[in-house]
């Protein structure tokens, strides 16, 4: 089969079509004849940096839309020939990928395999930023960054139908921030607030009168998470989800967050499916039917053929994309 593996760090050039055995689903598996892969920000930081590879070669990619192509032994409620979308972890960008069957999903009603594709990560983290980690109030307010990206996309559609007061987005350039405001946001900061958390901090207070958010959702990490902490309205909460700028980790504590009562929690979509997979299945099942439902669309902004997959990543790499980026495998 066709897939594309890395056998060393480096640009988009180190990702390689390669000619390998077929995978086999072991216990608890189910292997799938992939028809599109996500492409996310994580498969560019294992590739650029290592994040998440413990050895080469390595084949990256979280997610896949498919078919069912065997299961593995134990496995039930799947059958051979079903549409599913699935998280994988890793192996995604392959003609046939391998996952646990406890992250395979059939496909919501009236979802094809292309929109299914843009499932597995995006949708789960989104639902559980704004409702399970976020807890989300009617008449909130809420800080999102990255808003023009897949889970910024999914994020602005959910809290508006979740009550929102205002949702605030936070992007790099005036053209992402005209995406955004077509996916729930009613007002889209634009500034290089990675690098700057005065900035962030003096837009958002300027944005809400003084008060700040009470939702701060940030898959940034190092300045914009210390922006977006200072940003926050007495007894705001701040939900780190990411580390995207790669700063080194910082540490908060009672001296930052008691003087107004806020609060800090994480979330990690594929740490979940290795600790919790059970929960992790509740989250995916209770977001995937907020697309059956047509509370959220996921728009495919760019296709790329796996070959092609260099090209996906240089295109998010330049941090000019917006929405959901995928492969097309079959």
């Amino acid at each position: 089969m066709r897939a594309i593996e890395l056998v060393e760090n480096g640009g988009p050039e180190v990702l390689k079509a390669v000619e390998t055995e077929v995978p086999q689903p072991g216990a608890g598996q189910v292997s799938i004849d992939v028809a599109y892969a996500g492409v996310n920000f994580a498969d560019v930081l294992a590739r650029a940096d290592g994040y998440r590879v413990e050895a080469f070669p390595y084949r990256p990619g979280l997610e896949v839309s498919g078919r069912v192509r065997a299961l593995g032994p134990g496995v039930t409620g799947l059958a051979v020939g079903q549409e599913v979308t699935a998280l994988t972890g890793a192996g995604a960008y392959a003609e046939v990928a391998v996952a646990e069957a406890a992250t395979v999903f059939p496909l919501p009603p009236g979802v094809d395999l292309r929109t299914a594709a843009t499932l597995p990560t995006v949708l789960p983290t989104a639902y559980a930023l704004v409702h399970a980690v976020g807890r989300l109030q009617p008449g909130e307010t809420v800080l999102v960054h990255a808003a023009a990206g897949g889970v910024g996309t999914a994020v602005g559609q959910l809290a508006k139908a979740a009550g929102a007061a205002a949702v605030y987005g936070a992007v790099s350039s005036p053209a992402k921030a005209a995406y955004a405001r077509s996916y729930g946001y009613d007002e889209v900061l634009v500034g290089d607030f990675r690098h700057d958390a005065a900035a962030l901090e003096k837009a958002v207070r300027e944005a809400t009168g003084g008060r700040g958010v009470d939702l701060a959702l940030d898959p940034v990490g190092g300045e914009s998470l210390r922006g977006s902490l200072a940003s926050l309205a007495v007894f705001g909460r701040l939900v780190s989800y990411g580390n995207a700028g790669g700063a080194e980790p910082w540490r908060v504590g009672q001296p930052d967050l008691a003087p107004t009562g806020r609060t800090v929690a994480a979330f990690s979509v594929l740490t979940l499916a290795r600790t919790a997979p059970d929960a992790l299945r509740a989250l995916a099942e209770q977001a995937f039917a907020k697309v059956a439902d047509g509370t959220v669309t996921l728009p495919v902004t760019a296709e790329f053929d796996l070959a092609d997959a260099a090209e996906a990543h240089r295109l998010m790499s330049a941090r000019t994309s917006t929405g959901k980026l995928l492969l097309r495998v079959a």
